[in-house]
């Protein structure tokens, strides 16, 4: 187990790729995009370089160049975490100082603060040399990689076999490494690439039935944990943590359910979660018994986490008390702490002066996804620039998001302007009013090339050239960061976690992370009503089986608000969110 009560969650392409480096010696987890092998490659040349490693350029050209330059960047990364991690620990012992700043941001009650703070009193450096090294454990260098990202490659005009797929040759990248750590995979269920799985064998248990290698698997509901649990146990793989995230009060891409919040799915988990665990214990050993595996007698670990709005200590505490929670996941607030994440200076100031209404669900990804983005961006401003010179789209200079075909069955991507030029020249054949043209004309343009946006900023923060990507950045956090207004050290952040300071200015006029979140699925349902002019009957019933979901939701913050520090907000807007809720069913019952 951590030592730290929560994790820092994957963040953009870049914001968060060299975060193990940064604070994984201090005992707190982090994940790494896999999404850009070439941003990738570029900071394992910066780090050899800093730390003094042999490094040698893995071309694009080179056989299976994106799995090696992805398996080469984590050994590095696991490399300089061990090096730091021995010198942190001699440090600490030898080093009043360092032994302090440990001890200042640990959590309340941890084994291990009480017993440092106990050495530390005694003067005592056997006593401290023991308790670290009975306690203290580093932060997991953890990996993300994105499902549906699994575009197909090609060579020479032939299309690769599927293990050469963008997510295949990542997920080989991370099992080839030394990284004794998981793989968390988000977006969706991808039955081919957990099928690939199977093929290495850090993922299943060795002879003292440890696990190498483990899956982390991003939910959004309580079912795709039990599809995709069985699916994974029947193969002899076991998802050591199902990481509940919510559907539209996150960062980044947004996913959303039938209108089921939460709370709710923490609650069903939390309720049936030794159930889980029975379940898919019983088929994932029968299924290592048939590959003849190491099969353990007892069911290995398996965690339960928790992200997405948490912004206040009575939120982080909660969370870990009412539904037994393992861990839970700050992501954006961790965009204004530059010793955890790579966030330039200029994207800094953007967040810390961005306002409630400033943050919104927007159209600009080309996964096809709503995606969570800032008002003010440098790469939107870039894009708007291009269209009002007539010169929409983006040169796709990576390739990663070709998620659509061409005219011929190519892979093409719609942000690039070469897709985005062809779909204007088909529009401009239409006949369609001013103001149908225009709303094709926007949707079309809209898309963003936030392949190179979301890499910028980790660029620009390490002072590297960004001639190939250019220098508009790309941003994607989530709405809770309205309410953390300037840059602060990791201290303060870590201890703003632990409610042993605050970092917002006005706590009161934040809404609680359940109420901002069902305000996001009524405001998401609106939306949804208002582009259907002449919906047909199975679109009206799965209208009904969301208000169903949200009037429970509802009711269940209701119950929440009972059982935390009333906050008046919260209060009023989940009641104005309720009536609001009854009017969109009525609206329904009519159409």
């Amino acid at each position: 187990m951590s030592i730290h009560t929560f994790h820092i969650p994957v963040m953009g392409i870049g914001f968060t790729i060299d975060s193990p480096i940064k604070i994984a010696h201090l005992g707190i987890s982090s994940a790494i995009s896999l999404v850009d092998d070439i941003l990738i490659e570029r900071m394992r040349e910066l780090y050899s370089n800093k730390y003094d490693l042999p490094y040698s350029f893995v071309p694009h050209n080179e056989e299976d160049s994106r799995a090696k330059r992805i398996t080469a960047y984590l050994n590095t990364v696991n490399t300089i975490v061990n090096q730091k991690v021995s010198s942190f620990k001699e440090s600490v012992i030898k080093k009043r100082d360092e032994l302090n700043q440990l001890i200042d941001i640990l959590p309340p009650k941890s084994l291990l603060k009480e017993n440092l703070i106990a050495a530390y009193k005694a003067k005592s450096n056997s006593l401290i040399y023991e308790t670290i090294e009975k306690y203290y454990k580093p932060g997991s260098i953890d990996v993300n990689i994105m499902t549906k990202l699994d575009k197909a490659n090609y060579k020479g005009g032939e299309e690769l076999p599927a293990e050469y797929n963008d997510a295949h040759a990542a997920l080989r990248g991370f099992a080839n490494s030394k990284l004794n750590s998981s793989v968390v995979l988000s977006a969706g269920m991808s039955p081919r690439l957990y099928s690939y799985i199977e093929n290495f064998e850090d993922f299943y248990p060795d002879k003292e039935f440890n696990l190498k290698k483990r899956i982390i698997l991003k939910v959004s509901d309580y079912r795709s944990a039990i599809v995709q649990g069985k699916m994974f146990a029947k193969k002899g793989l076991w998802v050591s943590e199902f990481r509940v995230e919510s559907g539209l009060n996150c960062g980044g891409h947004a996913f959303a359910t039938q209108g089921i919040l939460m709370g709710p799915i923490l609650k069903e988990f939390s309720k049936n979660r030794e159930e889980l665990k029975s379940e898919l214990f019983e088929i994932y050993s029968n299924a290592l018994k048939a590959k003849e595996k190491h099969v353990p007698a007892n069911p290995p670990q398996m965690l339960l986490t928790a992200q997405g709005g948490v912004g206040t200590s009575e939120e982080h505490n909660f969370l870990l008390s009412k539904y037994n929670i393992d861990s839970v996941g700050w992501g954006s607030p961790f965009l204004l702490v530059p010793e955890a994440s790579s966030t330039d200076k200029e994207t800094i100031d953007l967040l810390s002066n961005a306002k409630e209404d400033d943050f919104y669900l927007s159209d600009i990804s080309p996964v096809g996804v709503r995606f969570n983005n800032v008002k003010g961006n440098s790469r939107d401003k870039d894009k708007e620039s291009k269209i009002s010179q007539g010169k929409p789209g983006a040169a796709c200079t990576k390739n990663f998001l070709m998620l659509n075909k061409d005219s011929k069955n190519k892979p093409i991507c719609t942000a690039s302007r070469k897709y985005q030029n062809q779909e204007i020249q088909k529009l401009n054949l239409s006949e369609l009013s001013k103001e149908e043209y225009k709303k094709k004309y926007d949707e079309i343009t809209v898309k963003s090339c936030i392949c190179n946006g979301l890499g910028v900023s980790t660029l620009k923060a390490h002072n590297m050239d960004t001639k190939h990507e250019g220098d508009g950045v790309s941003v994607c956090p989530g709405p809770n960061l309205a309410y953390f207004t300037k840059k602060v050290s990791l201290k303060m952040m870590v201890n703003h976690i632990y409610g042993e300071t605050n970092i917002i200015e006005d706590p009161e006029k934040r809404p609680s992370m359940f109420a901002k979140e069902l305000q996001m699925y009524v405001n998401y349902i609106k939306e949804e009503l208002s582009n259907y002019q002449t919906p047909n009957s199975r679109k009206i019933k799965e209208w009904q089986k969301f208000i169903t979901n949200l009037e429970l939701g509802a009711n269940y913050c209701k119950e929440v608000a009972t059982q935390t520090k009333p906050n008046k907000l919260s209060s009023n807007l989940i009641k104005e969110l309720t009536a609001e809720i009854s009017n969109i069913k009525e609206q329904i019952k009519k159409r």
